[in-house]
């Protein structure tokens, strides 16, 4: 690849691998609230599931120049307690707590969670309220502060960029998960899995401590029904309110189609886009377009009008970063080739040793991904969201038929709740993958249950915070995601049971970029 630059624009001389042709493209290269284009980043961190990345694995990438370390805010109210409970190992969300702005809500939630030692073995986790339209106090003020933490600790001792990843799908939390990463100055919120349209503006009142409302979808409600979950800040912190500055804000996109017509209007401020190629990206991703048609596995079939228009994305002017199959040298010289400013990865940051998979669990898909037998399946019915999820299929995880059977239904969490319109006019709330007789009676269709997995107990599972079950032995069989390409693993391990480190992937992925290392 040659590249030269003139002002704005890059010409690049690019062979093509997929396609096998040699291109010369040109395209404009967008500047981003100030920046030169050399101080954009290079590679965003993915999200990938509930607490797969601590804090601190983080903050290992974001010291990286040009790099930009990512939490997940995904069940953060969940997510903290049992960190809490399980005793704080090295003191971390004790320390983040006692930098909370509001310290008689940080007190509260510490002396209600914290177990000195950690609770024993055979102890179930305490229950979380589960969230509705109009949740509990004390479920806003533990989601603020958990996600708080989270992007705090991250950003704690360093000068790098940190951002957070949030599902629109899940939207009963995102008022007062906003605001706790607000709160704690995070760099970016990066919002996937539904449209974010509604971000831009809960972001321009809560910098202000202003009040916000988020329209939640039920299910069931004619359109001109509207639901709305509201929020002011200033009747739950007892505090002197901080000066909150507007972090970028990128939409996880699936096609360039779908950034015009979220910047049509000219109303939002998006500051860039990270647009995932949903064949290979892990966790959730959108369904095909048009007709959908399955392969030969079951999976679905992507096809042309799912592809990227490059043109689009770049006639639109603002960075964009490219998901799915991209962790590799090559793969983002391809992407500033077509124009994006660098890449998103999840699974080669997922599979290192940094990560909080149970170490068990990612040195098995190290193995077999390895050996390019480890199979991630883009199931259409594994998640209550309705979205395709890659589900990584290994022994005693809920991608194995007998473990997913064997597992008795229950919905103790409540993070994938969906509000539905009952007869009465009310707002009930349900889940796909709850116990199905419970499921039916609130209305919902039974082949919504059929092979519907529980990802908020199972994803807890496979970090190692899963619940103990009543019979003090066993607990929650956890489920894993990956993307489908784990092609990296060739390149950073030297034979099927070596390990690399967040360091090496960075080094790795950066290696022809001058100056970033």
């Amino acid at each position: 690849m040659q590249t030269t630059q003139k002002r704005n624009t890059t010409l690049v001389v690019f062979v093509d691998n997929k396609n096998k042709t040699g291109e010369v493209r040109m395209y404009n290269q967008p500047r981003q609230r100030g920046q030169d284009e050399s101080d954009l980043p290079l590679v965003f961190q993915g999200g990938m599931g509930i607490y797969v990345f601590s804090p601190g694995a983080a903050k290992k990438v974001s010291l990286h120049k040009r790099c930009v370390g990512t939490v997940s805010g995904t069940g953060m109210h969940l997510v903290l307690p049992r960190l809490l409970q399980l005793g704080d190992e090295g003191g971390r969300y004790r320390r983040a707590l006692k930098a909370f702005p509001d310290q008689e809500m940080a007190t509260q939630i510490l002396e209600r969670y914290f177990v000195p030692n950690g609770i024993s073995l055979k102890e179930r986790f305490k229950n979380i309220d589960q969230f509705s339209l109009n949740p509990s106090r004390e479920l806003i003020e533990l989601t603020i502060v958990a996600n708080f933490c989270q992007v705090w600790l991250a950003k704690e001792g360093h000068n790098g960029l940190i951002a957070v990843n949030f599902l629109e799908k899940i939207q009963m939390p995102h008022l007062y998960a906003v605001y706790g990463v607000l709160l704690a100055r995070v760099d970016y919120v990066l919002v996937g899995a539904g449209i974010a349209m509604q971000i831009p503006a809960v972001l321009d009142k809560l910098i202000q401590h202003e009040p916000a409302t988020y329209n939640t979808y039920v299910s069931g409600a004619e359109k001109a029904l509207i639901f709305q979950s509201h929020f002011i800040p200033r009747d739950f912190l007892r505090c002197t309110l901080p000066e909150l500055k507007r972090p970028l804000f990128y939409p996880i996109i699936g096609s360039s189609s779908l950034a015009q017509i979220m910047t049509k209007s000219g109303q939002l401020q998006i500051d860039g886009w990270i647009v995932e190629e949903n064949e290979f990206a892990g966790g959730h991703s959108a369904k095909p377009r048009g007709k959908l048609i399955l392969n030969e596995v079951g999976e679905p079939l992507y096809g042309i009008r799912d592809e990227i228009d490059f043109k689009q994305l770049n006639d639109i002017g603002l960075p964009f970063y490219l998901a799915g199959a991209y962790a590799s040298p090559e793969k983002l010289a391809y992407a500033q080739s077509v124009g994006a400013s660098g890449i998103q990865v999840g699974s080669i940051f997922a599979l290192s040793d940094d990560s909080n998979i149970n170490p068990a669990l990612r040195a098995y898909m190290r193995i077999e991904g390895y050996n390019d037998r480890l199979v991630v399946f883009n199931d259409l019915l594994a998640s209550p969201t309705g979205f395709p999820f890659k589900v990584v299929h290994m022994p005693n995880t809920l991608g194995e038929p007998l473990i997913y059977s064997a597992r008795r239904r229950v919905c103790d969490l409540g993070g994938l709740l969906q509000p539905y319109l009952r007869d009465d006019g009310t707002v009930g709330y349900r889940c796909p993958a709850e116990p199905i007789q419970s499921y039916l009676k609130k209305g919902g269709k039974r082949e919504d249950t059929i092979n519907t997995i529980c990802l908020c107990n199972g994803l807890h599972s496979v970090v190692d915070l899963g619940q103990r079950l009543r019979n003090g032995t066993t607990l929650e069989p956890p489920v894993a995601t990956l993307g489908k390409d784990l092609s990296f693993l060739r390149h950073l391990m030297s034979h099927e049971n070596d390990s690399y480190s967040i360091e090496d992937a960075i080094r790795y992925l950066l290696k022809d970029q001058k100056g970033s290392l």
